[in-house]
């Protein structure tokens, strides 16, 4: 908004009010303070969502791949072909025979159910399982050697750490008079590791692909491939070619079918609290609003004298106008900051409050992950802002107006 000399030195003089004036310095005060938390709520919360659906998504993929490629009954045995195919499709960047089957673990007295995920070897070195080791050494979890890694939340579950035992209870056992036998194999704890999701650290147990074949009684077949493909928005389309390569033996599972009801829950509360919080924003240009009807009526003698040596209509609404979206504008800067600093100590500040109250406001057996996330989209910050300029515009049309239409004669004829 273009103001001329004067209009800008009135604009900044009605933003700092005078001497007798300091209630109109309070609730402007007021005003700019809810819009600054109000922006700076907006973009925290907005930003810890997103920070939730790419940890989880980068962690899940990470550990289940874009899509899977799993056999019928659990068991794939013409793996080889399917591997190859996979990785021969444009678009695919690897494809990893994985054999994943729940079973139960005991040590110590202690048993738990556990999720026995057969890897080669290559593979369990990998940054995925190999890169979140927590204690032991991960390269000695080789086919033959009898060691396992398992996940630092099952380790504590069952009292186990490296070097010591756990035995794993398969029901595929020999049949006997009596009828099936559960076979019960013992293996040494080689390696711990993390990968920060609860789930997957209290229930893991990876073996070699080889030993997980002779647990499970699966001669050479694994249970599923895992693709990872270039664009996980495109894995559909990009896996075509295998779909019909594995059709009658497999059938293909991509990342959305497999987390469905997780990823649609963080999508509809990521909405919602868009919407939520943007009353706050709302509620803030509604102290705009007040703030400027007060000022307006303040300086309704002001008003007139301007228009009484010359000042028309269109100044008056270009000034109070200025002076509301100054106001807006000065709050989402402060709030964009004041975001920009939590965000950037927000592990920090969950700790203090942990600290403070003596609760573990991140329990990751609850959240899923094991520390606060965050990622700001820039685009949803732009909207922030517009929306917040917006909202300061309409509250600030009805004061500005207002004002446009102070009768010079009716105000001063008493003068």
């Amino acid at each position: 908004m273009f103001l001329n000399p004067y209009e800008r030195m009135i604009a900044r003089r009605y933003l700092w009010p005078g001497k007798g004036e300091g209630i109109i310095a309070v609730v402007v005060g007021f005003a700019l303070t809810g819009v600054m938390l109000g922006v700076a709520a907006l973009v925290v919360v907005m930003s810890v969502m997103n920070g939730f659906r790419a940890e989880l998504f980068d962690k899940t993929t990470a550990l289940n791949g874009h899509a899977v490629i799993q056999g019928y009954d659990g068991k794939l045995p013409d793996w080889r072909r399917i591997v190859d195919v996979a990785q021969k499709t444009p678009g695919v960047t690897s494809a990893v025979p994985l054999i994943e089957q729940p079973l139960m673990a005991s040590a110590a007295g202690r048993v738990e159910g556990v999720l026995v995920r057969g890897m080669r070897e290559p593979d369990i070195q990998g940054p995925q399982i190999g890169g979140k080791v927590v204690a032991g050494d991960i390269r000695q979890v080789v086919p033959g050697s009898g060691t396992v890694a398992i996940g630092a939340r099952l380790a504590e579950q069952l009292g186990v750490g490296v070097g010591g035992d756990i035995s794993l209870i398969s029901p595929a056992g020999e049949a006997s008079p009596f009828g099936t036998v559960p076979r019960i194999v013992s293996y040494r704890v080689a390696a711990v590791f993390e990968v920060g999701i609860y789930d997957y650290d209290n229930a893991f147990v990876v073996m070699p692909i080889a030993d997980a074949q002779t647990l499970l009684m699966l001669g050479d077949a694994v249970g599923m491939v895992e693709v990872q493909t270039v664009d996980a928005d495109r894995v559909e389309q990009i896996l075509k070619p295998v779909a019909v390569a594995a059709k009658g033996v497999a059938e293909v599972r991509d990342w959305r079918q497999m987390n469905a009801s997780l990823f649609e829950a963080l999508q509809v509360e990521r909405v919602t609290m868009f919407i939520v919080l943007s009353i706050i924003i709302v509620v803030a240009a509604f102290n705009i609003l007040s703030s400027l009807i007060m000022l307006v009526r303040a300086k309704t003698r002001d008003i007139a004298i301007l228009r009484t040596v010359g000042a028309d209509r269109s100044s008056m609404v270009r000034i109070f106008v200025t002076v509301g979206l100054t106001i807006g504008a000065l709050g989402t800067i402060g709030g964009l900051i004041l975001a920009a600093i939590f965000l950037y100590y927000r592990q920090g500040v969950v700790n203090l409050v942990q600290l403070l109250t003596g609760q573990n406001l991140w329990d990751p057996s609850i959240r899923f992950l094991t520390e606060l996330p965050s990622r700001t989209d820039p685009f949803e910050v732009v909207a922030v802002i517009v929306l917040t300029m917006v909202m300061s515009l309409l509250f600030t049309l009805y004061p500005a107006l207002r004002a446009a239409r102070t009768d010079p004669v009716q105000v001063l004829r008493y003068e």
